[in-house]
C-alpha cells in the first residue's frame, strides 16, 4: 500500500512538477506522510521542503492545511501551485468576505487540496469546528522553528498549534523548516507535542554559496563595492537598523544601483510594493532588515550581504541562504565590526525572550564565527551537529585564502598573553589593547601600566588589529572573559602556550579590516604597501597632529602614507615625488618622515626607495575603477543636468573644491572620455599635448608646465576624461 502511495508520489512529481526525481531526503520526508507517521523535516533554503508536503498532498483523500506565518508567503506559494494546475488557496485578511466565502464553499465541497492559513487564524474556534467537519488528511507547519524559543525567529502564536493534536487526532503533523539546531529541533518535537515522529535532518551545507566575512572599514563603501561585482542580478542587503537602511538604498540609487528599502517603518502598501518590485525583478537590490526575506520564494538571488552582524548563526544561515536556490554559484558576504555585537545587546535589552541563555550564546556563537580564520562552511555545519567531510570547502574567503594569516602568530599570542598575566587578569580587552600598542590615555599612565614590561610591543600593528587578535585568541579558547567586567584571563591552552605549546590562528594586520577579495575597489590601493610600515607613519602622523593640534588628514592624508609605505623613500627628493607632499610640507615634514621609513626599514630589512613602477595609461581603468566616496553621489544627477560647478555648489552648500572632488568621482564612475562641458576643447589639446610630463599619476610637472595658469581641477578632469576614453578604446580593440 506504502509503496504504491510513493509511485504515485514519483508520478505526481514527474507530471505536476516535472522533476525526473526526489532531491536528497525529499523521498524520506514524503514517506513519512504517506506513513501518517509525525516527522520534522529540516532542509536548508534550495532543498525543495515545499514539496514534502505538497507532493503527497495530492497522493492522499482529503485536505491538507498548511500553516504559514506570512500572507505573502502564502499567496506566492498558492499562486505557483495554481501554476502547476493545483487546486490550493489561502484564507487571510486580505481578502474580501465574497473570496473567504468561494474558499469555504470548495472545502465544503472537497474540491480543495491544500489551504494555507497562518496559525492565529487557524487556531480560532470558529477555524477549528468548521475543519472538524472536513476531512483533514495532514498538518503542515512551515517555518517551524517559529515555535521554539530556541529558535532564531520565535512566533508566540506558533505556540497554540499543540492544540491540533487534540482537536484532529486521526491528523499526522509534520513541521517543516530550513534552519534548526539540535536544541531547537528538540523543542520542536516537544512543543507541538509529536508523537514517536522521524526527524529527518538535511545537510546545512550550501556548497554553491561562497562565503566572505570582512572587518567593516568604511561599510557602506564595503557594500557598494560587492554590489558592483554583481551589476544587473538580484541582491539582498541587510541592514540592522531601519535608518541604515534607508542610508544604504539611497546611496545605491545615486550610485545608479536599481535598489529598494524594506522594513517595517514603511506603510504595509510602499513596504509590499518594494517587496512586490524585488520578486517581479523591477528592481535589482533590496536593502532590508531581517523584517524581510522569510520563505521569499525567489531562485536567483546572487548576493547577499549583511551590512552588520546578524544576532545568530541561525538567522545567518536563513538570510544568506536566500542566495542561490537554484544551485547556481552565489556570493554571500558579511561586513562586521566589534560594535555589532553591543548594537545587539542593546535591541535585546529588555525582552526576557531576547535575552533567554540560548538566544546570548547564539549571539556569541556568531561573533565568535565572524572572528575565526576557520572554514566558513566547516563552521556552519559543524554549529548545526553535523560532521564537514572535506579538507577544504574552496568556496570561503578562509579556503581561497583571501585572508591573509599572521606569519608568527605564536610569538603575537604570548605578547598578547604575557600582557594579560602582567595585568594580572585584572582587565578587559580593551585597556589589555591598549596596553600593548603604547597608549599614553590617562588611565593607563595612572595605573602605571606604561611601565609593564608589555607596553608598546605591538604599537606598530594598531588598537583594531589587537583588539581583533585578542578575540580571535578568545575563540580558539587561549584566552577567556570572565566576570561581570568581562576582564581577560588565561586558559589551561593560553598557559601553555607562552611555553609555544599551541597552534593559534590569527589573521595579518592587512586583514583585520578587510580581505584580499573585498572587491575591485579594495586591491590597487594596497598592492605593494607595507601595512607595517603604513601602522608606523600613522602613529607619527598622529603625533604631530597632536603637537600642532590640528587634525591627522591636515599632516597627510592616508593616500600619501601608503605611497611612503609602497616606494620607501629615504631622500628628501624621493620623497618630495610623492603625490600631496608639496613645497610646505616637504619643508616641514620630509625629514622626519624619511628618518621614519629609515628606521623602520632598517630594523625589519625592508628595501628602500623602491623604483616607481606606473602602469601604461591605457591600462589605468584598474585605478579608474574605483568606485565613488558615498557621499559624492548626492551631485551626480545635477552633473547629468549639466548644471554648473558654482550652482552645485550653491545647491548642496559645500565649497566649490568639494564639488570638483564629486566631478572627478562622477567622471570615474560614469566612465565620462568628453571633457568639454567642463573644460574648453583648446585647454584640453594643450594638456594632452603634453600628457607624456605625467608621472606616475602627478600632475605637477604639467601644472609647472603652465606656470600654474591651469588649475589642478581643471588638469584632473582632462586627464580623467582622456584616461577613460583610452581605456575604452582598448576594450574595443580586445573585443574586435
Amino acid at each position: 500500500m506504502l509503496m504504491e502511495a510513493m509511485a504515485r508520489a514519483g508520478k505526481v512529481l514527474r507530471d505536476v512538477w516535472g522533476f525526473d526525481t526526489f532531491r536528497p531526503l525529499q523521498e524520506k520526508s514524503i514517506h513519512a506522510v504517506l506513513a501518517r507517521r509525525d516527522s520534522l523535516t529540516v532542509l536548508p533554503t534550495g532543498g525543495g521542503k515545499s514539496l514534502c508536503f505538497q507532493v503527497p498532498a495530492l497522493c492522499v483523500e482529503g485536505m491538507a492545511v498548511v500553516v504559514s506565518p506570512l500572507i505573502s508567503l502564502m499567496k506566492d506559494q498558492v499562486d505557483a501551485l495554481h501554476a502547476c494546475g493545483v487546486s490550493a488557496a489561502f484564507v487571510n485578511s486580505s481578502q474580501s468576505n465574497d473570496e473567504k466565502r468561494m474558499v469555504a464553499d470548495r472545502i465544503r465541497a472537497g474540491t480543495l487540496k491544500l489551504l494555507y492559513v497562518a496559525p492565529e487564524r487557524l487556531l480560532a474556534e470558529r477555524m477549528l469546528d468548521f475543519l472538524r467537519q472536513t476531512k483533514i488528511s495532514f498538518f503542515a507547519i512551515d517555518e517551524a522553528h517559529c515555535i521554539s524559543n530556541w529558535g532564531h525567529d520565535f512566533r508566540p502564536e506558533y505556540r497554540g498549534l499543540r492544540v491540533l493534536k487534540d482537536h484532529f487526532p486521526e491528523a499526522s503533523i509534520h513541521a517543516y523548516t530550513a534552519t534548526a539546531s539540535a536544541p531547537v529541533r528538540e523543542d520542536i518535537v516537544a512543543q507541538l507535542g509529536l508523537s514517536g515522529a522521524e526527524v529527518l535532518v538535511g545537510d546545512f551545507d550550501r556548497p554553491n554559496l561562497v562565503y566572505r566575512m570582512l572587518r567593516a572599514n568604511s561599510r557602506i563603501q564595503q557594500v557598494m563595492e560587492v554590489i558592483a561585482r554583481h551589476k544587473g542580478e538580484s541582491c539582498i542587503v541587510y541592514c540592522i537598523s531601519r535608518k541604515e537602511v534607508e542610508r544604504t538604498a539611497q546611496v545605491l540609487q545615486q550610485m545608479g544601483v536599481s535598489a529598494l528599502p524594506y522594513h517595517a517603518g514603511l506603510d504595509d502598501g510602499q513596504r509590499k510594493a518594494n517587496q512586490d518590485a524585488f520578486i517581479k525583478e523591477q528592481c535589482d537590490v533590496i536593502v532590508a532588515t531581517v523584517a524581510f526575506g522569510m520563505g521569499i520564494d525567489k531562485s536567483n538571488v546572487r548576493c547577499v550581504v549583511h551590512a552588520g552582524m546578524p544576532k545568530s548563526i541561525e538567522h545567518y544561515q536563513q538570510e544568506s541562504g536566500r542566495a542561490g536556490r537554484d544551485g547556481l554559484e552565489s556570493e554571500c558576504v558579511l561586513i562586521y565590526s566589534g560594535s555589532d555585537l553591543i548594537t545587539w545587546k542593546k535591541l535585546m535589552e529588555g525582552d526576557s525572550q531576547a535575552t533567554s541563555e540560548g538566544a546570548v550564546k547564539s549571539l556569541y556563537a556568531m561573533n565568535d564565527l565572524c572572528l575565526s580564520p576557520t572554514c566558513r562552511h566547516r563552521s556552519i555545519v559543524e554549529y548545526f551537529g553535523q560532521t564537514y567531510g572535506k579538507a577544504d570547502c574552496q568556496a570561503c574567503d578562509v579556503c581561497l585564502d583571501e585572508i591573509e594569516l599572521a606569519e608568527d602568530p605564536i610569538t603575537i599570542s604570548q605578547k598578547i598573553l604575557s600582557c594579560v598575566v602582567r595585568l594580572e587578569e585584572r582587565f578587559g580587552a580593551l585597556h589589555t589593547a591598549k596596553v600593548l600598542i603604547g597608549s599614553k590615555e590617562a588611565r593607563v599612565v595612572e595605573l602605571k601600566h606604561d611601565q609593564l614590561s608589555t607596553f608598546g610591543l605591538l604599537a606598530a600593528e594598531g588598537l583594531q588589529a589587537v583588539k581583533v587578535w585578542i578575540d580571535q585568541l578568545i575563540n580558539q579558547g587561549f584566552l577567556r572573559r570572565t566576570g561581570e567586567y568581562q576582564v581577560l584571563g588565561l586558559t589551561e591552552s593560553g598557559r601553555r602556550l607562552l611555553r609555544r605549546d599551541g597552534s593559534p590562528r590569527l589573521t595579518a594586520t592587512s586583514t583585520a579590516a578587510s580581505t584580499k577579495a573585498s572587491g575591485p575597489a579594495g586591491e590597487p590601493s594596497w598592492d605593494g604597501v607595507d601595512r607595517g610600515l603604513f601602522e608606523a607613519l600613522r602613529k607619527l602622523r598622529s603625533e604631530l597632529a597632536l603637537t600642532r593640534a590640528v587634525p591627522a588628514y591636515v599632516i597627510f592624508g592616508d593616500e600619501p602614507l601608503r605611497e611612503f609605505a609602497r616606494y620607501r623613500p629615504v631622500s628628501v627628493e624621493q620623497f618630495a615625488k610623492i603625490r600631496g607632499v608639496g613645497e610646505q610640507k616637504k619643508k616641514d615634514f620630509a625629514e622626519l618622515f624619511v628618518d621614519a621609513i629609515r628606521s623602520f626599514c632598517e630594523a625589519h630589512q625592508v628595501d628602500t626607495n623602491v623604483a616607481f613602477t606606473p602602469k601604461p595609461v591605457a591600462n589605468s581603468n584598474a585605478v579608474m575603477g574605483l568606485l565613488a566616496k558615498p557621499n559624492s553621489f548626492v551631485a551626480f544627477e545635477y552633473f547629468r543636468r549639466g548644471d554648473s560647478l558654482d550652482e552645485i555648489a550653491k545647491k548642496l552648500d559645500r565649497a566649490y573644491s568639494t564639488i570638483c572632488g564629486y566631478l572627478e568621482d562622477y567622471l570615474r564612475h560614469e566612465k565620462i572620455t568628453d571633457s568639454s562641458p567642463w573644460v574648453d576643447p583648446q585647454t584640453r589639446d594643450q594638456v594632452l599635448a603634453k600628457a607624456h610630463l605625467v608621472e606616475n599619476r602627478r600632475l605637477k610637472p604639467v601644472f609647472e608646465h603652465f606656470q600654474a595658469k591651469i588649475s589642478y581641477e581643471t588638469l584632473r578632469v582632462i586627464m580623467i576624461c582622456h584616461e577613460n576614453a583610452l581605456a575604452k578604446a582598448s576594450r574595443s580593440s580586445a573585443t574586435a
